[in-house]
């Protein structure tokens, strides 16, 4: 049996615990063949065909889960895949961060049936450290419901399919049946407080005239927020000392409420000729995401309640004449000298904030997020030759609010909710790919694509943003937890480039396949780059084999990290701390080291081997990746008063709020290690079938080379330290007749966690699942991780000082269990 057909034969159980795959076809011998498109645009392969490694995800893999945010269902599958909930994260929390193989989350590139997806409106200015200032894409936006299945190209592709492709390639294939249909309906509970999720999918096809289809997806998810947070110390003593108002716990921890989260997806396609076809999709959704914020403490906020200076409460003189109003000292037990207090509160001219709000405050910040894209594209072949032109638009924006704060500055006027303003991404694609195929032994691809996007900063309400006239008083200015955007940081960047590209593939002999591939790109920002990339794979006997690839690859900054400006509030050294994020080309960011962006560089090199021993279906694959001018946020530096003057020129929000500032930088190199194994085994008995899975994965990043000037070794320990090393899934799946039984365990290495200050220990997780099938319809019942790993309890500062016994960037969650019940029938 020649390399092809042994290739085709075990591509079946190349990545097991991802069960289906996407296109197959039977071989002669009447073998399911499994066909990727992903990593080859010259013509379909074989998973063990392609010289670099490629998971296929089922639809039954991503629905055999309790969770249903598109980012939590590739967690529990692709052990590579890291995120964590992001409770107090500001944007960050509305779009997760992920990371593929331990790179930032805008290093990998997300496909939808082949076409490039726009990136998220969210810039993540809170990410742990190795996520911070990435702008990705938005995986919750896609409904499990309306994908057929998933494939995951774990190897550098921007040569192929340009910027972004670093870590890797992520392509949902969307259903396409013409008829038939299903309706799914779950509700899950986590064990420890109850809370509640919801899911209901309608999914149907039907045909288009009588060529064609359409297949329609209708996606509604709500979840109730989580909160695993103890009583702060802090407001524990404040309740002690007699202050009303103290919220219970003072601080909420958990994952974000989510309301009204509705995914509609429709492809579709219609062949105009027996040649030629009519294809794309179209999506749109929409959902609100409200989390908490920190705690403000009534006796030692400054700019709200306190003087930052004299151990007394911040008092406003409503006129104008500081010294009209008394000071108010507060005593040893945190609470205000009454007689003092008494005096302000008499006169109406004389303002603190504790007689408005007496206990405290916690803001809750949110979003309305909304997503919809269009694909169009018509493509045919002749004979040999093939060709696809299509164009797609997509948008992604974040509307913020924030609630339950205050404009410190505008006093007793202060508005308690406010809308900051809005992050709006828009991306233009337009593409024209050919193939064509030489002989048996040579086949091309080529092509040109031009894109443009755009990042918008849309202004917030005046509130949100203004010195509301007792600022000069020591007041913060701004609505206090995000400063709302300014007219004067408002408005639009746009970028184009072009590309071109030529892939060739030789299959050399029937056991040696090369493939080579070369892209030229024209930014109108950096100027141009041009990368390439050779692979090859040798089947050396009829059951083993080996891949191995060299490229390079680039990742160009966006329009929004390269303009946008940004407020966030950090837990520093037990202190909340307001840290402005400002463009690198700003005067200030300048005289410290801040220059223009440059686009990112890597080298990346991978080599594996594929075999099949008996029943043992085995891959093995290395990689490394350089990345070289790495973009990340830099250091904090301390703002003096001349810079902040400066930057409340530039219109910068809330800069009395500042004291510290930072900016992207351009200024650090890594190297990135790490191996991934695929093995599984069956076994059929009388009693069923069962499949014992493995996916493992270990992954070390190491900063080689960084410029101390903007780059400190706290930032360099969050880049190599906060995601596990290693992870891996063993899985159990069993089917008799009807029945079909799971059981997963997932292992997650230790890792550090930047804002506690500790590094958190290693856990494992254990999911189970049984499904009875009756007709049409199936039941499921199933628990993820039922024996409530919620991580170790590691800093006890934290615990006493926030409240969270927890890590907030735990890879598996802090939630603990959660159990689930589904039903679903087919039609």
């Amino acid at each position: 049996m020649n390399k092809k057909t042994l290739s085709l034969a075990i591509g079946a159980f190349s990545v097991p615990f991802m069960l289906s795959a996407s296109p197959v076809a039977f071989s002669q011998e009447g073998v399911i063949e499994e066909v990727v498109t992903l990593g080859s645009r010259a013509k379909e392969r074989s998973v063990t065909d392609s010289p670099a490694p490629i998971d296929v995800i089922s639809a039954d893999d991503l629905a055999s889960q309790g969770v249903t945010d598109m980012s939590d269902l590739f967690r529990n599958t692709v052990p590579s895949y890291n995120v964590n909930d992001q409770p107090i994260s500001d944007a960050a929390t509305l779009v997760r961060p992920a990371n593929l193989r331990g790179l930032a989350p805008d290093h990998t590139l997300l496909l939808v049936n082949g076409k490039r997806r726009h990136r998220a409106s969210v810039i993540t200015w809170l990410g742990n450290g190795v996520s911070n200032g990435s702008q990705g894409p938005d995986l919750a936006a896609i409904p499990a419901s309306a994908i057929k299945s998933v494939q995951v190209l774990r190897d550098g592709a921007a040569a192929q399919y340009g910027s972004d492709a670093i870590a890797g390639v992520i392509d949902f294939e969307l259903k396409d049946d013409s008829e038939g249909g299903s309706i799914m309906v779950k509700y899950g509970q986590w064990a420890e407080e109850g809370e509640a999720l919801y899911n209901i999918a309608i999914n149907k096809g039907l045909p288009l005239g009588d060529s064609g289809f359409v297949n329609l997806t209708a996606d509604w998810n709500e979840s109730e927020a989580t909160d695993r947070a103890v009583q702060r110390a802090d407001a524990q003593g404040l309740i002690d000392a007699g202050y009303t108002g103290v919220p219970t716990p003072a601080m909420v921890w958990g994952t974000p409420e989510v309301e009204d989260d509705i995914k509609l997806f429709a492809n579709f396609g219609y062949n105009l000729s027996t040649t030629t076809e009519l294809y794309g999709y179209a999506n749109h959704g929409s959902k609100t995401v409200e989390g908490g914020f920190y705690y403000r403490n009534p006796t030692n906020r400054g700019g709200v309640y306190w003087d930052g200076e004299n151990n007394s409460l911040l008092v406003g003189a409503l006129d104008g004449n500081t010294g009209s109003c008394p000071s108010i000292p507060l005593n040893a037990d945190g609470t205000p000298n009454s007689t003092a207090f008494a005096q302000v509160a008499a006169d109406p001219n004389c303002f603190t904030f504790q007689e408005l709000i007496p206990g405290g405050f916690t803001p809750r910040f949110g979003g309305d997020i909304t997503d919809q894209a269009l694909l169009l594209g018509v493509r045919g072949e002749n004979g040999d030759f093939g060709w696809d032109v299509s164009a797609y638009y997509g948008s992604h924006e974040s509307d913020f609010f924030i609630n339950n704060t205050v404009n410190a500055s505008l006093g007793p006027d202060t508005p308690r909710d406010f809308d900051p303003g809005s992050y709006e991404q828009q991306d233009i694609n337009l593409s024209a790919d050919f193939t064509y195929i030489v002989n048996e032994q040579v086949a091309l691809a080529f092509g040109v694509e031009h894109r443009e996007e755009e990042f918008t900063i849309g202004a917030g309400q005046r509130e949100s943003y203004i010195d509301g006239g007792l600022g000069e008083q020591g007041f913060s200015t701004s609505s206090n937890g995000f400063p709302g955007f300014s007219p004067q940081i408002a408005g639009s960047w746009t970028r184009a480039n072009d590309a071109i590209y030529l892939d060739a593939e030789f299959d050399v002999t029937d056991d040696l396949l090369i493939t080579t591939a070369v892209r030229a790109e024209d930014f109108e920002d950096f100027g141009s780059t041009v990368n390439y990339k050779i692979g090859a794979n040798y089947a050396i006997t009829d059951n083993f084999g080996i891949r191995s690839t060299y490229s390079t690859g680039f990742k160009a900054p966006t329009p929004g990290q390269s303009n946008a400006s940004n407020v966030s509030t950090q837990f520093v050294n037990g202190v909340l701390t307001n840290q402005g994020t400002i463009p690198a080309t700003s005067a200030i960011a300048a005289a410290v080291g801040g220059r223009p962006l440059e686009p990112e560089e890597s080298i990346n090199f991978a080599f594996g081997f594929y075999t099949n021993i008996g029943m043992l279906d085995l891959t093995v694959d290395y990689f490394h990746i350089e990345v070289t001018d790495r973009l990340n946020l830099s250091t904090e530096f301390a703002l003096t008063p001349a810079q902040a003057d400066q930057l409340r020129d530039e219109g910068v929000s809330g800069v009395d709020d500042i004291a510290e500032f930072r900016f992207f930088t351009n200024d650090f190199d890594t190297e990135t290690s790490g191996i991934d194994i695929v093995a599984s085994i069956e076994s059929e008995t009388d009693f069923g079938l069962t499949t014992y899975s493995l996916a493992f994965n270990h992954t070390k990043t190491e900063v080689t080379d960084f410029n101390p000037a903007t780059v400190d070794a706290a930032r360099v320990r969050q880049i190599e330290e906060t995601t596990p090393d290693t992870r891996y899934n063993f899985s159990i799946n069993h089917q008799v007749e009807d029945l079909r039984l799971l059981v997963r365990a997932s292992y997650y290495d230790d890792f550090y966690d930047n804002e506690a200050g500790a590094v958190f220990d290693d856990a494992y997780t254990l999911d189970v699942e049984g499904r009875y099938d009756i007709g049409d319809s199936a039941i499921t019942l199933g628990g993820t991780n039922i024996l409530g790993e919620q991580g170790c309890e590691c800093a006890p500062g934290q615990t006493t000082g926030l409240g969270l016994p927890y890590s907030q960037f735990s890879p598996f969650g802090f939630n603990g269990a959660l159990w689930y019940l589904k039903y679903q029938y087919h039609f």
